[in-house]
């Protein structure tokens, strides 16, 4: 059965490279060629890994963090030889049925310092050189609700996580003493206007900002934004974005931003689902950072929650879970702005395909995946290592 099932996904596979937004152009070798599953990371999971959230990879040390809920853990992965290396745990809240109580959710790594959002509004500095918290912070949401994603200023020692759960959402700027760990929250950033909770912020050393995507603004489902804040933890403007919902963010070379479009609307200007007529029009946004012109708006795979820029080979990578062809890895050429390929990973609730990061040394892109029978390797779950054959 397992081999049927996975010569029926090879099969899946092949035939999406090969029609239309799926079809891999023959670029120059940065950009590279056709994207496939190379192999899969098995994860020693007890509980086995389907809950999970936000990875993030290091690439001064080419390893691969991932907020495993299953397990209460952070999934740590060699990047670089694609093997698992352990797991670190924290008392992290693990998934309790509800992702707004549950964690660990965000992870981002700086040096040798691991930091972690959970729920209770809970964010932990962990020592690399120890897999010890050194530093506790708590952001004040909500009772039980969670801090989710989060952002880092390497440069300022600044952490910016967000309580996405809470109404109305926030985020709080932390400082970071860099030579401890310490964290000292600084101020809180209410983004009174959103209606749907606060997703991925990143730091942009270009601007000097810290973004942050706002799905809704205003009760109304086709305007979403990107907030600007500064270092002083002021929210300085939103740039409006319409018919996207974005979540995911990701910076890309001069000064762009990939928004991941969590909403996929229909070709009337609407939310599509599968039971309209309308045909889905999926999409996702680049805008200018530096004035929040929209530059470009990529169609033909939408959906998304985490998105990644990998400077290794020029190309953005789209965690769409909610694409209408079922989830996929969405490649963006970020050079000319336009979609490459489409390759199908797995859709299985809760824990589909919505989080993506990339080693940009050897341009292998990791997309954990549930407990499955599919992929081979993946019986307690797995991490799907995707790239080229050049």
């Amino acid at each position: 059965m397992m081999r049927r099932c996975w010569f029926m996904f090879s099969l899946m596979v092949v035939a999406l490279a090969a029609a239309g937004a799926g079809t891999a152009r023959a670029d120059d070798g940065r950009r590279g060629g056709a994207v496939r599953l190379l192999t899969t990371v098995p994860i020693p999971s007890p509980n086995h890994l389907v809950v999970f959230d936000i990875s993030f990879i290091d690439p001064g040390t080419q390893l691969y963090y991932l907020a495993d809920r299953s397990d209460q853990a952070v999934d740590v992965v060699d990047a670089k030889r694609n093997v698992f290396v352990k797991q670190i745990k924290a008392n992290f809240k693990g998934f309790t049925g509800s992702n707004d109580t549950s964690g660990p959710n965000g992870v981002v790594v700086s040096g040798h310092f691991l930091f972690v959002t959970d729920a209770n509004s809970r964010v932990v500095t962990i020592d690399l050189r120890t897999d010890k918290v050194v530093s506790e912070a708590s952001t004040g949401g909500e009772p039980g609700l969670r801090a989710d994603e989060l952002a880092y200023d390497p440069e300022d020692g600044l952490l910016l996580p967000v309580n996405n759960a809470d109404s109305p959402p926030f985020a709080t700027l932390i400082k970071v003493d860099k030579s401890t760990g310490k964290l000292t929250v600084l101020t809180r950033i209410t983004f009174t206007n959103a209606t749907n909770g606060a997703e991925q912020p990143i730091w942009d050393a270009g601007t000097g900002k810290f973004f942050i995507s706002i799905p809704e603004v205003n009760g109304n489902v086709s305007d979403g934004a990107v907030g600007r804040i500064s270092r002083k933890g002021v929210l300085e403007t939103l740039y409006p974005v319409k018919n996207c919902q974005p979540a995911g963010l990701s910076l890309g070379p001069r000064q762009d931003l990939l928004l991941g479009c969590s909403v996929v609307f229909d070709t009337a200007g609407n939310p599509w689902t599968a039971a309209r007529p309308t045909t889905a029009a999926p999409s996702q946004v680049i805008m200018d950072a530096t004035t929040g012109r929209i530059d470009s708006v990529v169609k033909g795979v939408g959906g998304s929650d985490e998105v990644w820029f990998n400077e290794g080979d020029g190309r953005y990578y789209t965690a769409s879970r909610n694409n209408p062809t079922g989830p996929v890895l969405g490649v963006i050429d970020a050079e000319d702005q336009k979609l490459v390929q489409v390759v199908p990973t797995i859709n299985r609730a809760p824990g589909t395909g919505h989080s993506v990061a990339a080693n940009p040394h050897n341009n292998h892109v990791f997309v954990p995946l549930p407990a499955n029978n599919v992929f081979p390797q993946c019986l307690d779950g797995c991490i799907a290592v995707f790239g080229t054959d050049e």
